[in-house]
């Protein structure tokens, strides 16, 4: 847990508060001491602190950031599903939304002390490193990809006027995620009693991360304030699709018939991912992901 003296007197901003991992990172910003405020999408309701900003709006992201005052940022918004059906969107929100917040912040008096950037280990794309450190050659399979190594090299215009941080997250989980996403649609089903499932490549291997150790590894990263560096945040390890699925076989007391459905088979599936945290732990502190059976468990029991 977080020093609650960490952010005594400091405010924090974070895009997409209202989202998967933002209200985990609130979570761990309040318990550190910060003043949080965010943003969510347009039409949800505003709410002290929380201010509803289309990020692709200029004028309205440039008011907020004046508005707010952050002297600490975490960029979390974005459309952060693979397979979004508006690939457009990818780049308008990705890209040119993030652009629009760093000019904002760019135009401050005061400057913030830290701004995380959350990018993506899908920009490594499918490659043949079995450990994904942080110099591995990005080589994005898909658009969603491609807009986060758009929006890295474009962030790289603003490293000399901001403390600029980006994360590479390798996949994670917890309560709350999207049904969209991989294990808790696993999990879903298995707290329903379905009896079937059906799913896409069933031979991918993912290093799957706790949202709670994400979270806890931004607000630490955003008090160190190591500017003009990237980190993975990954547990190091990977897990097949099919030793998740044992998991959730022993933590529900009955197996679930799979159903390999080639609709829901990617073009460009990235085949394995796993990543090395060594550099983020030099910073941060010894890390200690939760095992996955414990996240699943905890996923399960909610």
């Amino acid at each position: 847990m977080a020093a609650a003296q960490e952010g005594a007197g400091k405010r924090a901003l974070v895009t997409g508060l209202a989202g998967f991992t933002g209200r985990y990172l609130e979570q761990e910003l309040r318990a550190a001491g910060y003043e949080v405020h965010g943003t969510t999408t347009p039409g949800h309701p505003a709410a002290p602190g929380l201010y509803p900003v289309d990020l692709t709006d200029r004028a309205a992201v440039a008011a907020m950031v004046q508005q707010v005052q952050p002297d600490v940022v975490a960029h979390l918004a974005g459309i952060a599903f693979v397979g979004h059906a508006d690939v457009e969107q990818f780049y308008r929100v990705n890209v040119v939304g993030t652009r629009h917040l760093l000019e904002a912040l760019a135009g401050l008096a005061r400057k913030p002390s830290a701004v995380l950037l959350a990018s993506s280990a899908n920009i490594y794309g499918n490659t043949s490193v079995p450990v994904i450190d942080e110099n591995v050659a990005a080589a994005p399979a898909n658009d969603y990809a491609v807009s986060k190594l758009a929006m890295e090299y474009m962030a790289r215009l603003w490293q000399d006027k901001l403390p600029l941080i980006i994360t590479r997250p390798f996949n994670y989980t917890g309560v709350g995620q999207h049904e969209n996403f991989l294990l808790p649609k696993i999990v879903g089903h298995f707290r329903r009693r379905a009896t079937d499932i059906e799913l896409g490549n069933l031979h991918v291997w993912r290093d799957f991360s706790d949202v709670r150790m994400v979270a806890a590894s931004y607000r630490a990263l955003l008090a160190a304030a190591p500017a003009g560096q990237t980190f993975n945040i990954c547990s190091g390890r990977a897990h097949s699709l099919g030793e998740a699925l044992d998991m959730m076989a022993d933590i529900a007391g009955y197996r679930i018939n799979v159903h390999v459905n080639p609709a829901f088979v990617r073009a460009n599936e990235v085949e394995r991912l796993t990543g090395d945290n060594a550099r983020l732990a030099a910073v941060v502190g010894a890390l200690a992901p939760p095992p996955l059976a414990d996240t699943l468990r905890w996923m399960y029991e909610a």
